[in-house]
């Protein structure tokens, strides 16, 4: 069975193809700054070498997808659109809608932009993704798999938010978090490193990039998230705030001449690392900190900080940590982030090994020192992976 995996992005689509008889990875590829006059995409067959890279308008979803579909052909991935047997779409915004991942039809699109609001940018370009994909190959099932799925599991008492009840009943105004198919994922491959069964897994997963999201586990399932309605809320982000206290933004709209729609876009795009040294690479603040440059670090201490509260918040929610995960593009690639997150937790029972730590690996592994209480673990994420996996059960589930 040959599985394409497209992930969408507010302004880009990554996109694989699987072989799914072995799981084995045939081409990957990605489509970026969509919208923009630098639009580029790139493509690599894994089985043949062959790699492309093209520079050129895209000036929407729609198109992209058609770009991506030429781009399978011209590295010899496919022959034709029927080869492939089924299309997997990460979508962002499921809400308390969807528990599952579903084939799509014309029910699940209606339900799946009702929820635009939660989440515009997001699920805007999901959409545009599944519309286009079934509009060129009909008759190719397409599965809908939703970050939010995971964190359903969150009880009441967690994922409410203490406002007037009439906002979570009419608007339904709630935390549902996000990146739920990586803390999944990386959950799953913890417990299996550990030789543990995953029903009976309490973790901590970190899941640090430009966008940041930590996942409280117990038994194996998802009690709290640090992201909330949107993936704003939590921890300190490339571009994104994470937490501040509400009242900034009626200070905001009161004092300043700044519209809703510019605050919304400054806390998404132009606050987090960025707002506070200028850039939102990790690799570069670390090279700036130093150099000597303040504000880097600056940066870099905030960071940190705010990985280490929620850190210390979900041990006491999951009692009886058996690990603490780090994924994602920081959380897996750098080792100074790691050990700096986990420097003075000794007393929580986590105690990094910081030659383990720093040996280069693309392999789930474990960094902490022998005697560790609390396992410290890196597990590279593969949402893409995952979101074939759970198509594949759907389609086989229709069969």
């Amino acid at each position: 069975m040959k599985i394409l995996v497209i992930n969408s992005g507010s302004s880009s689509i990554k996109f694989k193809l699987f072989d799914m008889s072995d799981e084995s990875v045939i081409c990957k590829g990605l489509i970026e700054q969509i919208g923009a006059n630098n639009s580029r995409a790139i493509i690599t067959n894994e089985l043949s070498g062959f790699k492309a890279e093209r520079d050129l308008p895209i000036t929407n979803h729609g198109f992209g997808i058609d770009i991506m579909n030429y781009l399978l052909f011209e590295s010899g991935s496919l022959k034709s659109l029927g080869d492939i047997d089924a299309v997997g779409h990460r979508v962002v915004q499921g809400a308390d809608v969807f528990n599952a991942s579903v084939l799509i039809n014309h029910d699940v699109l209606s339900k799946i932009e009702s929820l635009v609001p939660l989440a515009p940018l997001h699920n805007l370009a999901n959409l545009a993704g599944m519309r286009e994909t079934m509009r060129v190959s009909p008759s190719t099932p397409n599965v809908a798999v939703f970050d939010t799925v995971f964190h359903q599991s969150m009880p009441k008492a967690a994922y409410m938010y203490a406002l007037p009840l009439e906002y979570y009943n009419k608007h339904k105004l709630r935390r549902y978090g996000a990146h739920g198919t990586s803390h999944e994922f990386v959950a799953k491959e913890a417990a299996k490193l550990l030789g543990v069964d995953f029903a009976s897994l309490n973790a901590v997963s970190l899941h640090l990039g430009s966008g940041s999201s930590v996942c409280a586990i117990k038994g194996g399932k998802c009690v709290d998230t640090s992201m909330g309605v949107t993936p704003l809320e939590g921890l300190m982000m490339g571009t994104r705030s994470g937490d501040i206290d509400p009242a900034i933004i009626p200070f905001l709209l009161k004092n300043t001449d700044l519209t809703g729609g510019e605050i919304d876009n400054i806390l998404n795009k132009k606050s987090g690392l960025f707002a506070i040294c200028g850039t939102n690479d990790m690799r570069e603040i670390k090279a700036r900190m130093y150099g000597g440059d303040e504000m880097a670090k600056l940066a870099y201490d905030m960071f940190i900080h705010r990985v280490k509260k929620y850190i210390g918040a979900y041990l006491a929610l999951v009692e009886d940590a058996k690990c603490i995960i780090f994924t994602a593009g920081i959380g897996e690639n750098d080792f100074r982030v790691r050990q700096s997150v986990c420097a003075g937790l000794e007393k929580l029972g986590i105690c990094i090994d910081d030659a383990l730590n720093e040996s280069p690996s693309h392999l789930v592994r474990e960094i902490s020192t022998k005697d560790s209480p609390i396992k410290i673990i890196v597990a590279p994420t593969d949402e893409e992976l995952a979101i074939a996996q759970e198509t594949k059960k759907v389609v086989e589930s229709l069969s």
